[in-house]
């Protein structure tokens, strides 16, 4: 039996004071009046627990708001362009002098089914951070894909320096090859001298020492950095966070 059925069965039913019942039940003395009067209204419907859901929500997003933001996911993502709360969060600021915080956004996006959920992922604190004490201690690299406005794919290749996060090189190609790696690389060291060592993924451009297809010789990268007698560092498989700067780079470049 709920307690607000015992309440009003102890004031209508057994003639008992609103002051005794709200001292033997411990619920302040204006709800007992409340529920009574709601009782001699509503009849049997003021047994049923209520929402408390507030009438008003003040501080909700406008729809017009709303469909905006839905309009401008919609619309970045056909053009190949970024489209994430940060990206739309600057268009509503700059173009429709709109300010929304990026939760809200997301919200707004998971709400319309615009985004797949992720599953729960490491919280940050976990990760292990470092840094390059000097400049051209270490030198990161990575090339990712994008698509041009004329809709030719390139894949852009990036060197950058884990101390100063200064990018080095930046250069689009067709298809990123270990010739390109090597002549890249080259011109970087020509122009800002040689680096202790170099951090990348597994990719064969970059290193054969882990391919499946058992490949013992060194690739036209590695023998480089024998020559120059640059250490080679590689992140472990499914660890994009070990080249996180020039991961972080990237993102950034196909942002803006």
């Amino acid at each position: 039996m709920s307690k607000a059925r015992l309440v009003i069965t102890a004031v209508v039913v057994e003639g008992r004071s609103p002051s005794e019942v709200a001292r033997t039940y411990r619920v302040a003395r204006s709800w007992v009046y409340a529920l009574v009067a709601r009782y001699r209204t509503e009849g049997e419907a003021a047994f049923e627990p209520r929402s408390r859901r507030p009438a008003a929500r003040p501080g909700q997003t406008p729809t017009q708001t709303v469909e905006l933001v839905v309009n401008l996911r919609r619309s970045l993502t056909r053009q190949g362009l970024d489209a994430g709360p940060v990206t739309i969060a600057w268009h509503l600021q700059h173009h429709h002098h709109i300010t929304l915080s990026r939760a809200t956004i997301y919200r707004i996006l998971r709400r319309a089914e615009l985004v797949t959920p992720e599953p729960r992922k490491k919280p940050r604190s976990s990760y292990i951070r470092f840094q390059a004490e000097q400049p051209n201690e270490t030198w990161q690299s990575d090339f990712t894909h994008w698509r041009l406005a004329n809709g030719v794919d390139v894949e852009i290749l990036t060197w950058l320096d884990d101390h100063s996060r200064y990018a080095l090189s930046v250069t689009a190609h067709l298809r990123v090859t270990g010739r390109i790696v090597v002549d890249t690389f080259r011109a970087a060291t020509e122009q800002h001298g040689i680096p202790f060592s170099t951090l990348t993924d597994n990719g064969l451009v970059f290193t054969t020492r882990f391919s499946q297809g058992g490949l013992t010789s060194r690739n036209g990268f590695e023998t480089e950095l024998v020559r120059l007698r640059v250490r080679q560092k590689n992140s472990r498989p499914n660890h994009p966070t070990t080249c996180g700067k020039v991961e972080r780079f990237q993102q950034t470049m196909k942002r803006w």
